[in-house]
């Protein structure tokens, strides 16, 4: 009987820690399943619409099973698009890569209204960019991982060669954020402290008022002007 309970708690313990894992890395389980929520089902963009537009999406679609920007927008507004459903706290995790020189990004809290011309007008995001083979001199805070603009990853970001898949994942829960790239934490901080007022009022978003106040909004995958191709997405919502 001891024997016995031993192996049922060594076999509770295992099954916390799947439940702990992105739902695509980690072992089937019912349980797991009710945890997680695909924000992509692999051949449409169903749950997602244009920010701050109605009617059919043009500039991204479906290859192999990717949801696929095609750099269609001019600039880096216009082309984004953003989940139909809010989020407050949660983890979101998914696949990505891009080609060489592209640059897109994975930007939450995001409100629409048609006094946003952006998606990163209200909403921080994780960046995605081609830190090698981008054709200008990029700033510390520009790069892949970073809280773009307002805090750097550390020292174990490591980023696979473009046209390889990344992944990557954030958590936001109740101001504690952190940032996450191929199985390592690059990056933590706390909204809306001293520390961040600071960093927002200083930096690129002292005239926008409006950026990383909210505490719900909308999920958004950017288009940048460059292509990019994501999978996997997930989200877990948190107490």
């Amino acid at each position: 009987m001891k024997k016995l309970s031993i192996l049922i708690i060594a076999a509770g313990l295992i099954g916390s820690q799947a439940l702990a894992n992105p739902p695509h890395k980690a072992a089937k389980s019912s349980a797991k399943i009710k945890k997680w929520t695909s924000l992509f089902d692999g051949k449409s963009l169903k749950g997602w619409h244009g920010f701050n537009k109605k009617g059919e999406v043009k500039n991204w679609t479906i290859v192999n099973g990717a949801l696929v920007c095609l750099g269609a927008a001019e600039g880096d507004t216009g082309g984004d698009i953003v989940t139909d459903k809010q989020y407050s706290n949660f983890e979101i995790s998914w696949d990505w890569k891009i080609d060489k020189g592209s640059n897109s990004g994975v930007i939450y809290h995001v409100i629409e209204d048609p006094k946003y011309h952006a998606t990163y007008e209200t909403g921080p995001e994780y960046q995605l960019i081609d830190d090698l083979g981008w054709p200008d001199k990029l700033e510390d805070w520009q790069k892949t991982g970073c809280d773009y603009a307002m805090h750097l990853p550390n020292n174990l970001k490591k980023v696979m060669p473009v046209g390889q898949w990344n992944t990557s994942k954030i958590v936001f829960n109740k101001g504690h954020v952190e940032h996450w790239l191929n199985g390592k934490k690059i990056l933590s901080f706390q909204a809306w402290d001293a520390d961040w007022n600071k960093k927002k009022a200083e930096g690129k978003w002292k005239d926008y008022p409006d950026y990383g106040v909210a505490k719900t909004g909308h999920i958004a995958l950017q288009d940048h002007g460059h292509k990019a191709y994501f999978k996997n997405i997930f989200i877990k919502e948190l107490n």
